[in-house]
């Protein structure tokens, strides 16, 4: 994955993010609404049991398909997966490459999970499944893991930085994957069924290969950075905002909304509606996650003072001619 990287040895400020967050959700003119998402701007406070030491948080967008049940489950059950299972690595005092590498492998480790309960038929029909987009910041660091089309973006100085990438037939290090394993495309759905390439469910698409590893898996891809001042926001959302706008337009779209009111919620649903007057089709779900507590501002250019110099007699005549003589 080519995602934009930072490692552990870099230098970097002392910057702790002052995090918050808003969503929107919109069932557009699909006849339901298979979109999820998940919103913790406090995960200590959230969980109880687990205290982090510094401000951190969670986020997911899954977006259904098959019907919504595939999705409701990764919502009412990531987190437990992720927190409460023993698959997450005890926290460490000092976040190193070691904790780094663990929290990765507890990310891949719920993400399975979740696709193994998925199998049994009694949870969700195997001709159901979701895309699964999540956020996780602990102090300054950010890991993002996407498996499937909804996209993470971050806002770096206005420049928009693609944290996560669409796993579709045209994103070429999939399509290589897929036809190395003897899948194929038809109009660009996998095996002429699918349109993504990753998802958890849809075990009526995996089953049939027992015998050989399925073109359609869960294991999601992963992008860790280390969050700086430079660094102003965050957009977690589905296919439905990105079907019709590029990274970097709903980056501009939202700082705008920040410089005006600094309010993420109703950023989000400024997103939705810009993408909706463009057009878009299909259930959208927007978060906007801001990491400091004021919007910054584009700074205001310095008036300047000037000074001028002038004679006793031309003073006079000034003010002679101010007293109308």
């Amino acid at each position: 994955m080519s995602c934009v990287t930072t490692t552990i040895g870099e230098s970097a400020s002392d910057f702790i993010p002052t995090i918050r967050s808003g969503s929107f959700a919109d069932i557009r003119s699909r006849e339901t609404m298979e979109d999820e998402h998940i919103c913790i701007d406090d995960l200590s406070a959230h969980l109880g049991s687990y205290n982090f030491s510094v401000p951190s948080a969670f986020y997911g967008v899954f977006d259904g398909h098959g019907g919504p049940e595939a999705a409701i489950f990764m919502k009412e059950n990531l987190t437990r997966l992720f927190f409460q299972d023993a698959v997450f690595p005890e926290m460490p005092s000092i976040v190193d490459a070691f904790f780094l590498e663990e929290l990765e492998n507890s990310h891949r480790k719920a993400f399975a999970l979740a696709d193994l309960a998925m199998a049994d038929e009694t949870i969700v029909s195997g001709s159901c499944g979701t895309t699964a987009l999540t956020a996780l910041i602990i102090g300054r660091h950010l890991l993002v893991a996407n498996a499937g089309d909804c996209r993470a973006v971050l806002c770096r100085r206005g420049v928009a930085v693609d944290m996560s990438f669409d796993h579709r037939s045209t994103y070429e290090p999939e399509r290589r994957r897929i036809e190395d394993l003897g899948g194929y495309f038809e109009d660009g759905y996998l095996n002429g069924v699918l349109a993504v390439t990753r998802a958890i469910g849809d075990w009526e698409l995996k089953n049939p290969f027992t015998d050989s590893s399925s073109p359609l898996i869960s294991d999601p891809e992963i992008g860790q950075i280390i969050l700086t001042e430079d660094d102003e926001f965050l957009i977690l959302a589905c296919d439905g905002i990105w079907d019709v706008l590029s990274s970097q337009n709903a980056v501009s779209n939202v700082r705008q909304g920040l410089r005006r009111h600094g309010d993420p919620r109703q950023c989000a649903m400024e997103l939705g509606k810009e993408a909706a007057r463009l057009q878009s089709s299909d259930n959208m779900t927007v978060i906007v996650i801001c990491f400091s507590s004021v919007p910054s501002s584009p700074k205001q250019p310095q008036r300047r003072r000037l000074r001028f110099c002038v004679s006793d007699e031309a003073r006079a005549r000034l003010q002679a001619m101010l007293a109308g003589e």
